[in-house]
Formats: structure tokens, sequence, C-alpha cells
């Protein structure tokens, strides 16, 4: 046996699987969990390095802990996801998120691109080398997301392959543009020929029949946009990968809960899109969607097993990652360790074969952040905010927001008309929304009406807006729409409640307007105080400030908000 082979990595690896040398370190005594046959053997699990290289027998490490009455199942993989929706940088959704037993995430920088182009990417590449956990890029595809509002970058096919080759890149990211698709514009066909031999990301909300077809004809096999059984059913049986998704605003987990069973889990995958701290404090990350599968799967009958398979295994297949997913010899060691298997609690996580500890986390390399002059909108006045009526018309389009749900219906009401035109009917839950460009482009106000909010005085606004990220803003009074607006302004970027002119709670994003540059706990911090703060005005959303980022996201019906005006996605014009 050549010394020299020994002293390698794979041949340490080699040599410890057999038990002729110590691992790195040993899980002694752990549960662990077969994702595929769902049965638990009690057994040590040997690792060398980043990699597991024995299960099912007795080892010595090292290092060993000591694991009786716990349980290994692979580490979970986030499918789908933007971070900038977390409100931090990468490196401090890493420290937030990874304790939860997330080991890998499946990134959309498809938010900071929209406001700084490949920049943004640059700088979520950069993180993604530093960070414990394994954050891969998919490359964002639809930069801007739509002709109909101003964004602060576009992104062609040239500016996105000088990426394409960067270990931490998976495909192309969700391609949300699907009326591009179906009509072959020529600048997405450009993004999709790039990626033929590689995964596409798919976003296909309530495409259906033919249209979905065609969509699929492009080679794009997954879709986190499902908020019914029937249609991700129809899209599972043509051969797409359904990612259930759970975030803080979009939440489809009990609608599509019940398409997983022994059937489908190998199709099926969890993603949480956009999920925020203070969520991620309360309720979990994936490790809440798995507690709460394995309650549906319970109540079905069927085994439990299926729940952490979509986890990781079937995520890990869906996306090509050929390393991970399961736990044996030979694969990537990704493990989130559980003192209850059905509660799917996390004790502790190994990420790359590192037990995760605050020091790990300590050693990472700062990246300086990016995107800390992006908000060029100049103040505004309460003026800005006057919705003129039509000739001889107080009817007007009103978007209907629902709890839970992105999607948006159209509603109308009739208002009165006062000294600055439409006015808000407070009694019927009718208040103005805007949108204010922040790029420096144009300077555009798109104003309209919103229901569903139910605030009885002042304003809730946003630098998140989806997806081109300008400054969003609902209220019941036209000074503190502007309050808050200008409050923003100045903090380059957040969120921000005011009432009787003042700001009364917010959170500074400067980075780019989307994300802060404190610790995670205290972004937590300051969303529980802007709840109740909007919850003062009388605010009955759970979410009121990704509800009021995701007014402005583009072809989902009926109505949206634009830097514009209003427009009416099914009839695409401006009303």
């Amino acid at each position: 046996m050549s010394s020299d082979l020994t002293q390698t990595h794979l041949g340490k690896c080699i040599l410890a699987g057999q038990g002729k040398i110590k691992a790195d370190l040993v899980l002694r005594n752990i549960g662990l969990l077969d994702v595929i046959t769902g049965k638990v053997t009690e057994t040590d699990i040997a690792i060398v390095g980043d990699r597991i290289v024995g299960t099912h027998d007795s080892y010595a490490g090292e290092t060993e802990i000591d694991c009786t009455g716990k349980f290994a199942v692979p580490g979970f993989i986030d499918t789908h996801l933007h971070i900038e929706s977390s409100l931090v940088t990468p490196l401090e959704f890493d420290r937030c998120v990874l304790p939860h037993g997330v080991t890998t995430v499946l990134c959309d920088p498809h938010e900071i691109a929209n406001v700084l182009g490949s920049e943004g990417i640059k700088y979520f590449l950069d993180c993604a080398e530093q960070t414990v956990m394994d954050v891969r890029v998919n490359l964002s595809s639809c930069v801007p997301a739509t002709a109909f509002e101003t964004a602060g970058a576009r992104l062609e096919i040239e500016d996105l392959l000088p990426f394409r080759s960067h270990e931490k890149v998976v495909g192309l990211a969700e391609m949300m543009n699907y009326p591009g698709v179906l009509n072959l514009d020529p600048g997405i066909m450009a993004k999709l020929e790039a990626f033929q031999d590689g995964h596409i990301d798919g976003h296909a909300p309530l495409v259906r029949g033919m249209d979905l077809n065609g969509y699929m004809a492009a080679g794009i096999r997954t879709d986190h946009e499902a908020t019914s059984a029937e249609e991700a059913r129809e899209k599972l049986a043509k051969g797409m990968a359904i990612l259930i998704r759970e975030g803080s605003v979009s939440k489809d987990l009990e609608a599509l809960a019940e398409i997983l069973d022994e059937n489908s889990s190998s199709f099926v995958a969890l993603c949480t899109d956009d999920r925020n701290p203070l969520d991620i404090g309360e309720e979990g990350h994936l490790d809440s969607l798995v507690s709460r599968l394995i309650g549906h799967l319970k109540a079905r009958n069927c085994p439990i097993h299926h729940a952490y398979r979509a986890a990781s295994h079937s995520a890990a297949r869906i996306f090509g990652l050929r390393d991970r997913g399961l736990i044996g010899p030979g694969w990537r060691a990704d493990i989130a360790i559980l003192d209850d298997l059905e509660a799917c609690h996390v004790t502790d996580v190994i990420a790359g074969g590192r037990l995760v500890t605050k020091d790990l986390f300590a050693k990472r390399k700062e990246i300086a952040p990016v995107g800390l002059t992006s908000m060029k909108a100049t103040p505004v006045t309460a003026e800005a905010f006057a919705c003129d009526p039509k000739p001889g018309q107080n009817q007007t389009p009103v978007i209907k927001v629902k709890p839970g749900l992105i999607l948006t219906f159209r509603d109308e009401a009739t208002l009165e008309i006062g000294e600055n035109g439409l006015k808000p009917d407070l009694d019927n839950d009718v208040i103005k929304v805007a949108v204010v460009e922040r790029h420096g482009i144009n300077g555009n106000i798109g104003r309209s009406f919103v229901r569903g909010f139910g605030l009885k005085r002042g304003a809730i606004a946003s630098s998140v807006g989806h997806d081109s990220h300008n400054i969003t803003v609902v209220g019941a009074s036209d000074a503190d729409m502007a309050a808050a607006v200008n409050r923003l302004i100045e903090m380059g970027g957040g969120f921000a409640v005011a009432d009787g002119g003042k700001v009364t709670a917010e959170l500074a994003l400067p980075v780019a307007g989307l994300m802060s540059l404190e610790p995670f706990e205290i972004v937590e911090e300051h969303l529980i105080d802007l709840r109740k703060a909007a919850k003062d005005l009388g605010c009955v959303l759970p979410e009121p400030f990704l509800q009021v980022a995701f007014l402005a996201l583009p072809v989902i019906p009926h109505l949206k908000m634009t830097d514009r005006g209003l427009f009416d996605v099914d009839k695409f014009d401006f009303v």
C-alpha cells in the first residue's frame, strides 16, 4: 500500500470506512433514519473531512459524540428562496437558518439583481464562498421581471454567462416571464437555449393545459407556484417536480400537503421562497415544514419518512446535487440531529462534516456590503399621492389582497371625490396604494387603491417591492404616506410605519434597500415593533410588510401596482 495514497483525503476515507484508521468524527449510538425505506437503525456514523465513510457498524474517531436517544436525518435542502427576503445578508442568513438543519439552499439573487444587476449576483457568489451552509445560486433569469415597471438593472444572456462556470452556480433561476416563454421572446429564448444542458427553474402560477405543455417543453422541470392540489397534480402528471412553498406571505403547505405520499415523494421537495427572521424565530424554517407535513402524513396513515425524503434526497435529485441527500458511505456529511423524529426538533447540525458551533461562524471572512447608495428617490409631498378620477367617474378598480396569498384579486369601489381627488373609504377597507420609482431613472409614481389591509389611519411603506424594488406604500392618509416614504429615502431603504405625520416604527435595509447590516436578532426585534405599530393602525394582515412588497409583483392575476400606474394583468393594459 502506497504511503502517499494513505495520506490523501480519498485514501483516508477508504481506510476509515474499513475501520483501519480512526475517522475524524464519529456520531455514536444514533438512530439513523433511512429516507428510502423508512427504517431506523441504531449505529455509529463515521465522518472524514466532508464525507460520510461508515454507517451500520461501530467506529472510533478522533472526536466522538454520544448521540444515544437521538436520530440522524440528511440535512435539509431549501430548493428555492431569495435570501434577500430574510432581510439580512447571506452571512447572517447562514447563522440564522443553519441551526434549523438547513445545510443547503438554492437561492435566486433575483431581488438584489433587479437593483444592482451583475454586482448583486457577484456579491452573493462571494458570500456563498464563505458560508458554513452550502449556498448554491441559480442565475436570475428575469431582470427586469416585467416591461411594465422600472427596475434598477437589466441582465441579458451575455451578463449571465460569465457566472455559469462558478462552482456555486446550479443553473438558470425561476423563469417568471412565462408569457415570454410561450411567445418566444428573443431575450428569453437566448437564456433558455444557453441552459438547455443544465437546470432551468420554473415559476408558473396558474399555468395549465397546453400553455403548461409549451412552458415545460422549454426544458423547465420545477415549479414552486402551485397553490392548489389540483394544479400541483396536473404538473406532477406532466413530469414537473413540485416544490411545496411555505414562506412568510405565500403559505401553500396546507393546500398542497395532500399531494405528498409514498408515490410522489421522490418528485416533491420543499422551499420557503420568502421568509423573514421573525417567522424563522417563531416558527422555524424547513424543520417547521417537515414537522407539519409529518402531521398530515400520519393523519393519512402514510409513513413519515416521506417528509424527510422530500426535504433532502428528493430535493438533491431534482436539482442534480448528486453528492447529498442520504446518510451513507461516500455521501456528503450534511446531517441534522434530532431528539424527536416526529416533531422534527433539531438539536445539532453537521454541515460538510463540521459540527455547527458559534466558533465556526466566527471563522468566516467578511464580505463588504454592496448597494449602500442605491436609494436614489427624491423626497415627496402629500400632494404626490393625489388620485384624480376619470372624467365624470368616481368608480375605480381596487386591488384586493388576502392573507397567506401573493395572488391578488380584482375589485371595484365607488369613492367620494375631495379636494385632492378620490378619497379612501375606511369604512369599506379601501385605502391608497402607490409605487414610487427609486432607482433615479424617471421619478414615476403610480397611484391607486387596495382593500384587505384594514388600516384606519397612518401608512406603511417598504423599499422591498417585488420584483423591481421601488418603494411601495399603502395608507389612509396622504401626509403619513409621504412621511413613511421620506423616512425610507433617508435610511437608504427599509420598512417604516407613520402615524399622525410621525414615524412610529422602522427598520433600515441599506444593502440595496433590501437587507440590514444588523444581526438577525436585532432585525427580529425591529420586526416585532413594526408589526405592533401596523396593528395599532388597524392592520389585520399577519405579515403586512411583505404583503405590501408583493403588491408590485407582476404577471400574477389580477391587478398590480407599478411605478407607471395600476396594471390589469388579464387585459395587459393600464387602467
